[in-house]
């Protein structure tokens, strides 16, 4: 009896597991287009806007490095303040990317008066190509060099809701 009930209570487990780190809860309408988008790095938390309401709230990960703004290329920081969705990169080395309108005139400025870089390329995105079995298990430690990245299922959802031009405040 044992040997038949082992086996069964880990298959159990392990879909369990995978429910809890695939599924995207309360998915949204395919009608239904974002405002708004912002980001609360201390409780990594994204949450999106439509009509000034919230609708929806997902767990993130940051950068390596992820308490203060941003100050230059290389430092592993996800910036603060406020952007848009400038454009978008399904070709991304993680699974699909909406880029973030950072640098700003002013973070640029900023790093050019200390003689750095302020960096490029940030994003919103999936897990890495690849590895999109971790699911929702990414969440365990901020791991990007400055994005916000999100699970392949919740990315897919944003990515179909957000239009270019969105704007997005990144908080600390």
């Amino acid at each position: 009896m044992a040997r038949k009930i082992i086996p069964a209570f880990i298959a159990i487990c392990a879909l369990a597991l995978y429910l809890y780190a695939h599924h995207n809860w309360h998915r949204l309408s395919p009608a239904t287009t974002v405002h708004r988008i912002v980001v609360e790095k201390s409780a990594r938390r994204l949450s999106i806007f439509r009509a000034g309401k919230q609708i929806k709230t997902y767990r993130v990960a940051l950068g390596r490095e992820p308490i203060g703004a941003k100050q230059e290329e290389g430092d592993m920081k996800t910036p603060e303040g406020t952007y848009n969705i400038d454009r978008r990169n399904a070709q991304s080395s993680f699974h699909l990317a909406l880029h973030i309108s950072y640098p700003s005139d002013e973070d640029s400025n900023r790093a050019a008066a200390r003689g750095v870089s302020a960096g490029s390329d940030i994003m919103l995105h999936g897990i890495r190509n690849g590895l999109g079995w971790i699911g929702a298990f990414h969440r365990w430690k901020d791991w990007t060099a400055g994005c916000v990245a999100l699970t392949d299922e919740e990315i897919e959802e944003l990515w179909r809701v957000t239009p270019d031009g969105t704007t997005i405040e990144i908080r600390p």
